[in-house]
């Protein structure tokens, strides 16, 4: 389609909001070029999936994990320990037993009886384990398992009818991907079997019901630890896919926390150059950012919401789009008139004021 320049516009075209009906991109064909197994589309996914994991689940739990444990007795005389050596061996067995736990836990994916229990186990155990993300992601089929969670409840999204239960499972799936994405180790490869797509659906909800709203989140916490790091290639690959129209829908409609984190994630891109670059490349593009970002605003004033974090992230990316000359340009016309004024009692929180004066000097308002 035809892109229109800058030129000389002044006023910002009308928003289009991203469509509403399912996203277009095509899960399968994006998986099956890293992922072993993934073939076809739609249903066909989840059949093949059910059959690897059908296959997995044959295999003995022994020659899931290569895991070795040095012989603390090798090499030892038989005598009595010291004080020193029965702290080091409690304080070894001890880390032994919490990380056989935690590959049980990992085996215990495979049944379908124990999955539950197992999901949830594991996603308390996320931030206490350093390794839990590269134990994820090498244990033979626990991503496709992963992926079948997830998968398996897109038919409850259209019409909304997913239950707490539902959302409360999948939640704990997202939770682990979350630590995967956040892993230095997984990241990148986290990203090149094309995984975040699998949540674009859940972004693509627009029901407010609590099992929504959880899902919607968490779905975002997932792509905020993708850009959390700066990441040059996360943000690389996100701005090949929908996120951003994604983004705009939720911090323009969404609730509370689930605006918050998508307009951290477009701030997160906005201060990427490659991301400014994009979203300032043409004029549809700014004003789609600007005139959500002043919706926003406009929310905030007519609520009477003190909502000091998110307007700091709307600060901030009003501050980014002012660093592109020809958005700066723009700024200064569709700026709202409550950010045009260098002092006023909508920003209490200090680190919001500093944010908010760099921005009108930048605009030259200062």
């Amino acid at each position: 389609s035809t892109q229109s320049t800058w030129g000389s516009i002044v006023t910002p075209p009308p928003l289009m909001p991203p469509a509403q009906n399912n996203l277009s991109f095509n899960t399968a064909s994006v998986a099956s070029q890293h992922i072993p197994g993934f073939q076809g589309n739609g249903l066909q996914l989840g059949r093949n999936l059910a059959q690897n994991i059908n296959k997995i689940a044959q295999t003995n739990v022994q020659n899931l994990f290569n895991v070795n444990y040095p012989n603390k007795q090798q090499g030892m005389p038989v005598s009595m320990p010291n004080s020193n050596e029965h702290s080091m061996n409690s304080s070894f067995t001890s880390e032994k037993d919490s990380f056989d736990k935690i590959v049980q836990q990992i085996a215990n994916l495979r049944n379908h009886d124990k999955r539950e229990q197992a999901l949830s186990e594991l996603s308390k155990k996320r931030e206490q384990c350093p390794s839990l993300a590269p134990l994820l992601w090498n244990s033979v089929g626990t991503i496709a398992i992963l992926l079948q969670e997830i998968v398996s409840i897109y038919p409850s999204l259209i019409p909304p009818n997913l239950s707490q239960q539902q959302s409360n499972r999948v939640c704990s799936v997202l939770g682990l991907l979350q630590n995967i994405a956040l892993h230095q180790e997984t990241r990148s490869q986290f990203l090149s079997a094309h995984i975040p797509l699998f949540l674009y659906p859940f972004l693509n909800t627009s029901s407010k019901s609590k099992a929504f709203e959880n899902l919607r989140v968490t779905s975002l916490g997932v792509i905020g630890a993708l850009v959390k790091g700066d990441d040059a290639d996360a943000i690389s690959f996100l701005l090949q896919t929908e996120i951003i129209p994604l983004c705009l829908r939720i911090m323009k409609k969404g609730m509370e926390l689930s605006r918050t984190v998508a307009t951290f994630i477009v701030q997160k891109i906005l201060n990427d150059e490659s991301g400014l670059t994009y979203i300032c490349q043409t004029a549809e593009r700014f004003f789609a950012v600007v005139t959500v970002l002043n919706h926003m605003i406009e929310d905030l004033l007519k609520n009477d919401k003190d909502d000091q974090r998110l307007l700091r992230h709307i600060i901030r990316c009003y501050y980014r789009l002012s660093m592109n000359d020809r958005a700066n340009e723009a700024l200064k016309k569709c700026l709202p008139d409550i950010l045009r004024q260098s002092t006023h009692s909508f920003i209490t929180d200090e680190n919001v004021q500093k944010c908010h004066k760099s921005l009108l000097q930048t605009l030259g308002f200062m």
